[in-house]
């Protein structure tokens, strides 16, 4: 292989892959001698490619990890998979990961040769995933055009259907994509209502690209996260909870209580808990499911809806039965 760039384009990819290389066998596939693998060694060495060289039998040459990360070499079918599985992954919000999948897949979108977009594209159109959650989810291709608008600070035109089910156009300056949950929100500054708001990903319709830059924003919160969390909140009305847990307090240390302080121990049988704001149906689970008896002192809005939810819990399991066959006696072993 007489191609320089060529080869060494070849030869970082092998290196790529999780195993030595010994420098015989690396020749042989380039068809070159050992001194020219030595000295394209060097020359990737000079890139910035983190080449390791062992010595020994069983020793030879492996990419590992450095400071930075060089370019990434890609043959078609990897290029293909990759891009489907950062597609699923923020398509179906796998907790953690949904938005670096969403930078990822629109960087790697953005150099996918035509034939291997189509290909990528035909794969997503033609196969479904089984969800486990009722809730929408949002089109891969809408996020990666909404993170390329954040990116290149582009005003948005699109629809925008509320709540109760009336759509209107927003003209908006996208600022952040934000994950919360199973859910997407935009996070930008409405210019018809002159501020900031958050608008649903799987409510956005055709959004598309005035041609007009946005001019750089202050955010009214430390990032987008915040800002999201505030709306939130402000949309659903949450509650702080004390309660009496009658169990030690190292039996539900780490199940409830985020920070020190949350729980302190009353006496070697029970604890009280002080919770953050939160809203009443994830308060009222969070004790039910602890397994414990316990007296709940506020707020007088989870009395009342542990009382209803109760009720309705003893309405579906219906009377007590009064059937006796399988009830346990009183008396020993011999039933005396």
């Amino acid at each position: 292989m007489s191609d320089t760039p060529g080869r060494l384009l070849t030869l970082l990819s092998l290196l790529q892959t999780p195993r030595e290389w010994p420098g015989s066998e690396l020749a042989a596939r380039l068809d070159v001698s050992l001194r020219t693998i030595r000295r394209d060694v060097e020359r990737l060495r000079e890139l910035g490619y983190p080449v390791r060289a062992t010595m020994g039998a069983d020793g030879g040459y492996r990419l590992v990890a450095g400071r930075a990360m060089p370019p990434l070499l890609l043959d078609d079918e990897e290029a293909v998979a990759i891009a489907v599985g950062l597609r699923t992954a923020a398509g179906h919000a796998v907790t953690g990961i949904e938005e670096a999948s969403v930078r990822a897949l629109g960087k790697l979108e953005q150099v996918l040769p035509a034939r291997l977009r189509h290909r990528v594209g035909a794969l997503a159109a033609a196969t479904e995933t089984l969800l486990t959650w009722s809730r929408p989810t949002v089109d891969p291709e809408r996020l990666t055009g909404l993170a390329a608008a954040v990116t290149n600070r582009e005003r948005l035109r699109f629809t925008y259907r509320r709540h109760d089910g009336v759509a209107a156009e927003r003209r908006v300056e996208p600022y952040r994509l934000v994950s919360a949950g199973r859910r997407w929100y935009l996070v930008g500054y409405d210019n018809d209502r002159d501020d900031w708001r958050i608008f649903r990903v799987d409510r956005i319709g055709e959004p598309v690209s005035i041609g007009v830059r946005a001019v750089p924003r202050q955010l009214p919160a430390p990032d987008a996260a915040a800002y999201l969390t505030e709306k939130l909140n402000e949309l659903t009305p949450v509650h702080r909870a004390v309660a009496t847990l009658h169990t030690p307090v190292e039996s539900v240390a780490g199940r409830v209580g985020d920070s020190p302080g949350d729980l302190v121990p009353i006496d070697a049988d029970s604890c009280r808990l002080s919770s953050h704001t939160d809203t009443l149906e994830w308060l009222a689970w969070r004790l039910l499911t602890l397994g414990c008896e316990f007296e709940v002192h506020e707020p007088p809005e989870l009395v009342a809806y542990l009382r209803e939810i109760g009720g309705r819990a003893g309405r579906a399991a219906g009377p007590p039965s009064t059937d006796t066959r399988h009830a346990p006696s009183s008396g020993g072993p011999d039933g005396a």
